[in-house]
């Protein structure tokens, strides 16, 4: 197991200009130390190594709740997407993440610190082709947090699948479920 490049990206909660196509443009086919740490530089020498090397790469987003894994994890899929020229650049983040709101519903709840906290891990693929263009992704998750179903810590929330089925509970679809109040239905997934 060969670990390179770590970045310690803090997430500064505003919206900062350091993400743009401008500056993904400065660090494509840069070399790892000649620009500053970011991490679109680490996007960079994952390309690179893959291209030269002919290699799987990887790239490991961690953190606490609320630290920006999920924004980090974006505009690394991003770069990818510039850099490549992949035909599908159509901002292929936003098609790889499409199906984030209904991930987030069933894997996400309101924690002490973060009101839309994942509650599960992601593990995303990203194929390329010979020429290394991007043609297609894959998420998996894994590890959800089950014990949240049926205990939540004071201030703390289930699913927000949960209460927004409870919401919709007048709805004709949802008739037969017999859904009521979340505060009435608290034990619903047992």
């Amino acid at each position: 197991l060969v670990v390179g490049i770590i970045l310690v990206a803090i997430n500064p909660y505003k919206q900062l200009p350091l993400y743009g196509d401008a500056i993904i443009h400065a660090y494509s086919g840069q070399n790892m130390g000649d620009m500053d740490p970011h991490i679109f530089a680490v996007a960079e020498e994952a390309y690179k190594q893959m291209a030269r090397n002919n290699k799987n790469q990887s790239i490991i987003v961690s953190g606490e709740s609320g630290a920006g894994k999920t924004v980090s994890a974006r505009y690394t899929m991003r770069y990818f997407a510039t850099v490549s020229k992949s035909s599908s650049n159509a901002h292929v983040e936003d098609k790889v993440l499409a199906s984030n709101p209904i991930t987030e519903a069933v894997g996400n709840a309101k924690t002490m610190r973060n009101d839309n906290s994942s509650r599960f891990g992601k593990y995303t693929e990203i194929s390329f082709d010979q020429s290394y263009q991007i043609i297609g992704a894959n998420m998996r998750t894994y590890l959800l947090e089950k014990s949240r179903v049926v205990f939540q810590s004071e201030n703390e929330r289930n699913y927000h699948i949960f209460y927004q089925l409870c919401a919709s509970a007048m709805r004709p679809e949802f008739k037969n479920l017999k859904l009521g109040r979340s505060q009435e239905n608290n034990l619903l997934f047992i």
